[in-house]
């Protein structure tokens, strides 16, 4: 104790600063102190500014971190998208959407369009946007998640990577449709897609119409069955049309998603009833 006494304060204050992860104190406290002198601020006022900052520069911090653990391919925001250049979607309902409040909510997003319709800059910046609203997200194409999928059954770790996958607040799989999904690897995905039904927020982008998804899956009801979930609270941006306009449910009048469900829900075996 009488050692601990006997060093130099501005030793010993670095040190405590450093054991309560103050990082931004440590670094600021002498400058600020110097201009809150010259400034003639009282000392309340000089502890306020040290604390501002060192909260800045925390949520600062933390918005890094979360953007490294969603593992974005690249940081793009919704500021550097052309609007213009895809006039059938709604820059208002994508700023809308940036507010995170469906991810409250547990709603999904889907993406549809061509290729090069920017999907994935859109898909991109809401998973931007949700990270900076503090919110854990993850980023992966359909095709690298179900790699890792029947990687992680192979290696008897599925659960874990499950439990992983249920975490994230907002759940980003881009390019479904891509590649055509083998039996497993579409049965895997759509277990994926099961447990975050009314648990979790996916955003997907496809460049495929829903009626072309059972070539990706291989199976009508599978297909039927995940986007009788995935659809259920949906936000759809079509983005390759001439016109994009939701209804209360937020499907655009060009989509008719119930007859497509029940068609492709509809067993093939005479006889057998959907319950």
């Amino acid at each position: 104790m009488t050692e601990t006494l006997q060093q130099p304060p501005a030793l010993l204050l670095t040190h405590h600063l450093k054991a309560l992860k103050l990082p931004t104190f440590l670094r600021e406290y002498d400058r600020l102190a110097k201009q809150c002198a010259e400034e003639g601020t009282d000392f309340p006022t000089y502890l306020l500014r040290l604390c501002e900052q060192e909260l800045i520069d925390r949520e600062r911090r933390l918005i890094e971190r979360r953007i490294r653990t969603a593992r974005f391919p690249t940081v793009k925001s919704l500021d550097s998208f052309d609007f213009t250049a895809i006039p059938s979607l709604n820059k208002v309902r994508v700023a809308e959407l940036a507010r995170c409040e469906y991810i409250a909510r547990r709603d999904n997003v889907i993406a549809l369009g061509n290729s090069g319709t920017g999907k994935t800059h859109i898909a991109l910046g809401l998973g931007l946007a949700a990270c900076q609203k503090g919110l854990s997200v993850g980023f992966t194409t359909a095709a690298a998640l179900v790699h890792e999928l029947m990687e992680a059954r192979d290696e008897k770790r599925l659960l874990r990577l499950q439990k992983q996958l249920a975490a994230y607040r907002l759940l980003i799989i881009d390019e479904l449709g891509f590649v055509p999904l083998s039996k497993v690897g579409a049965e895997l995905l759509f277990e994926v897609f099961s447990q975050r039904y009314e648990q979790g927020s996916v955003l997907v982008t496809s460049n495929l119409p829903f009626d072309e998804w059972p070539e990706v899956f291989g199976s009508e009801r599978l297909t039927g069955a995940l986007l009788d979930r995935l659809t259920h609270h949906v936000h759809i941006l079509e983005m390759n049309g001439d016109s994009y306009r939701l209804n209360q449910t937020d499907l655009p009048p060009s989509i008719s998603l119930n007859p497509l469900i029940m068609h492709l829900m509809m067993p093939k075996t005479p006889g057998y009833v959907v319950m």
